[in-house]
């Protein structure tokens, strides 16, 4: 028999792609889940073979609705239409962030022709929780928050005195929003530190991975996570800020059999003509009181602008 008609051969090149493979048969049951999808879903075989596309173990969604599944998932269009299917998706990792994946779902025929079930592709993001050489210099520069691994404060703010400079300059537009997790003191009390870290890890990761690579996102302070939207205008700041919501609110960790998840806030600004760091920071400030759903205890929101006077002194 030639080499390459053995099973185990195949498999073992299916399992050195540094792709996501996986076949499901035509009721959409999952049969073959490869090294690479284990990798970048964190599931491994035994989490998802036998298990069908429908149980929806991955959530995919996009960016506006957040539903892809049933008759619109592309598993399900590529076995109605017979052809291959091309997506760009975000999935719920095992570890409770969202993480977009660039799928491919090609109907999968016998030597006869028939359509006997769907392979699935999909490529992502592999080193989850890997730092490169860039991350390790401004860790050791004291540049990175401990607990997420996003810039800190300090770097947040010299972000957006650079921005606001080029924003005289050129006005070339920015956006600021601010994600704030006002009941994160109640989370801490009922749950504990490891678990907070936890849901903290999962939000910065779930929000880096919503906005695009040009962007910024940092942890502002205990509760707070900064995003600063390059050349973000005015007209998108709205649906911009609802799928950021969106997408952070659907971030989960699994905590001793319970799936825990946290309230969210938002808030938003454009930079505008006159505008300085710490302007800005307090027409965000107040936005995130106009949308704020719940504040622990009754407590007020501490004002950001705070922090940019300590820095400052």
């Amino acid at each position: 028999m030639p080499p390459f008609n053995d099973p185990d051969i195949c498999r073992d090149i299916l399992d050195g792609l540094q792709i996501g493979v996986s076949v499901l048969d035509l009721q959409k049951k999952i049969v073959f889940w490869s090294d690479g999808a284990e990798q970048i879903t964190g599931y491994s075989r035994i989490d998802v073979l036998g298990h069908s596309c429908a149980d929806n173990i991955l959530q995919h969604c996009n960016q506006v609705s957040c539903e892809m599944c049933a008759e619109r998932c592309p598993i399900s269009i590529a076995l109605h239409d017979a052809k291959p299917t091309e997506v760009m998706t975000f999935i719920h990792h095992k570890s409770g962030h969202r993480t977009q994946v660039h799928t491919w779902a090609i109907p999968l025929r016998n030597k006869h022709g028939s359509l006997i079930g769907i392979i699935q592709t999909f490529e992502g993001e592999f080193a989850l929780g890997a730092s490169g050489p860039n991350d390790r210099s401004m860790r050791e520069r004291g540049c990175l928050d401990e607990t997420t691994g996003l810039p800190n404060a300090a770097m947040m703010l010299a972000h957006l005195r650079e921005l606001l400079g080029t924003f005289g300059e050129l006005q070339i537009s920015f956006a600021v929003i601010c994600l704030e997790v006002p009941d994160l003191a109640k989370f801490r009390a009922r749950y504990g530190q490891v678990a907070t870290r936890s849901i903290l890890q999962v939000l910065a990761r779930t929000l880096s991975n919503t906005v695009w690579p040009t962007d910024f996102v940092g942890r502002w302070s205990e509760n707070r996570f900064l995003v600063i939207l390059s050349g973000c205008r005015e007209d998108a700041l709205h649906e911009v800020s609802q799928r950021i919501l969106k997408m952070t609110a659907s971030a989960t960790i699994q905590w001793w059999g319970e799936q825990l998840s946290v309230t969210l806030s938002i808030g938003g600004t454009i930079a505008a003509a006159g505008d300085g760091v710490e302007s800005i920071l307090q027409r965000v400030h107040q936005r995130l009181r106009e949308n704020q759903v719940a504040v622990p205890d009754g407590a007020p929101l501490a004002d950001p602008v705070a922090l940019l006077k300590r820095s400052s002194s």
